[in-house]
């Protein structure tokens, strides 16, 4: 059998998404208000880069909650026709690693978010990744990340429902990979989703089943959140 060439599963990416233009509603405000704004100490005055933005549903969010100073960036430059249009001179197509080696164009944010974007990397380009985000962080910086959890026994369905996942986490393996790129205080919390009855429900079963099983996982969600905290490690 010859060998066959491989396949870029990011030429059909758009179309495995279903790319199109978002529109920011209340429900939504109030989930990053709950899993990106108070866990991230985030404010109007301070500035927020996202890598991996996509349509710019977040860079949206962060125009209504009065954040001045933004960026989104994205190696898929198709994105620019779906990206809402008030924030369209807010997002950059860019490749990260050209975006970092230049140094953000002298840029530096308080806060970098990597919403469902890291594990599209290997372990060791991860960890290069944030060593070069840390590079454009202020003083204090942190950099906010949600992952599929596969110290979960519902992860799965995140991590191997996409093709172009090249990396597998779990809150002790962020530490790992954190401390590797020279990050401190990580903190990982869990990302809950569903209506308001499943999110009450949700923890009380979990809570259940952590005091009938031996090994039960550090968080149970199907996603994570890790807060990273930049600096030298202790």
């Amino acid at each position: 059998m010859s060998d066959s060439p491989d396949t870029d599963f990011y030429a059909t990416y758009g179309l495995f998404k279903g790319y199109e233009t978002p529109s920011l509603d209340a429900k939504q405000v109030r989930r990053f208000d709950a899993e990106f704004w108070a866990p991230s100490g985030c404010a109007p005055d301070l500035s927020v880069l996202e890598v991996g933005c996509s349509t710019g549903l977040f860079l949206a969010y962060l125009k209504e909650k009065g954040v001045g100073d933004f960026l989104g960036i994205d190696k898929d430059r198709s994105l620019a026709q779906y990206v809402p249009k008030s924030v369209a001179d807010n997002f950059l197509a860019a490749d990260v690693w050209e975006f970092l080696a230049g140094g953000a164009a002298g840029r530096r944010f308080d806060i970098a978010v990597l919403f469902d974007v890291l594990e599209h990397f290997t372990p060791p380009d991860g960890a290069r990744l944030l060593e070069g985000l840390a590079g454009v962080l202020k003083p204090g910086g942190r950099v906010l990340l949600k992952l599929p959890n596969m110290g979960s026994p519902w992860g799965a369905k995140y991590q191997f429902g996409d093709l172009t996942h090249k990396a597998a986490y779990n809150p002790s393996s962020v530490r790992q990979l954190a401390l590797a790129a020279g990050y401190a205080d990580v903190a990982c919390y869990p990302c809950l989703e569903g209506s308001p009855a499943r999110r009450f429900l949700d923890p009380l079963f979990h809570s259940l089943m952590s005091k009938i099983l031996m090994s039960p996982p550090e968080i149970w969600t199907a996603n994570f959140f890790a807060r990273l905290s930049a600096g030298p490690a202790a």
